[in-house]
């Protein structure tokens, strides 16, 4: 029997002492926050740190877990030939120690941008939706299944607390 594949992906919501968020340009996508791919040998927190500074220029602590997220759908890549396997993504909040705001092979731009500003330059559907889940944090972590092709749909979502995970 094969292994499943999966991609397994963080993101990091950057948040700076003015309570502005951290956004960049990406090539393919648009406006979105920083974050990516965890490679071969490496953990999840390392890997978030390494693609916000790659993406943006900006070194970051991880300070905690909002939200994990499946993209169960079946769809080709950019280059519409590969598939893309579903993926897990984990949401941290982040907070910046140093760097200065760069580009790379991925992005075109990168800003802080105001808190409640941030959903008037992001588009993506399920960037969307996981940066409202950010926003309504509250402590429960936010689980999140969703398709995004053909169209964005959600097709689950809970919140996971203690009591979920350790029942009494």
């Amino acid at each position: 029997m094969p292994f499943p594949t999966h991609i397994v992906s963080a993101g990091g919501f950057v948040e700076d002492s003015e309570g502005n968020i951290l956004l960049v340009k990406t090539r393919d996508g648009g406006w979105v926050y920083p974050g990516g791919q965890v490679e071969a040998g490496e953990n999840l927190m390392d890997a978030l740190v390494r693609e916000i500074k790659e993406e943006s220029g900006i070194s970051t602590t991880v300070s905690y877990l909002v939200g994990v997220y499946s993209n169960t759908g079946s769809f080709k890549w950019y280059d519409g030939v590969t598939d893309v396997p579903t993926q897990v993504i984990f949401d941290f909040v982040c907070q910046p120690v140093g760097g200065q705001l760069a580009v790379s092979e991925e992005t075109t731009d990168s800003h802080w941008v105001a808190k409640d500003q941030v959903l008037d330059l992001v588009t993506h559907p399920a960037i969307r939706t996981r940066y409202q889940a950010y926003l309504e944090f509250k402590g429960e972590v936010n689980y999140i299944e969703y398709i995004t092709k053909p169209e964005f749909k959600i097709k689950h979502q809970t919140g996971i607390s203690k009591q979920i995970i350790f029942p009494l």
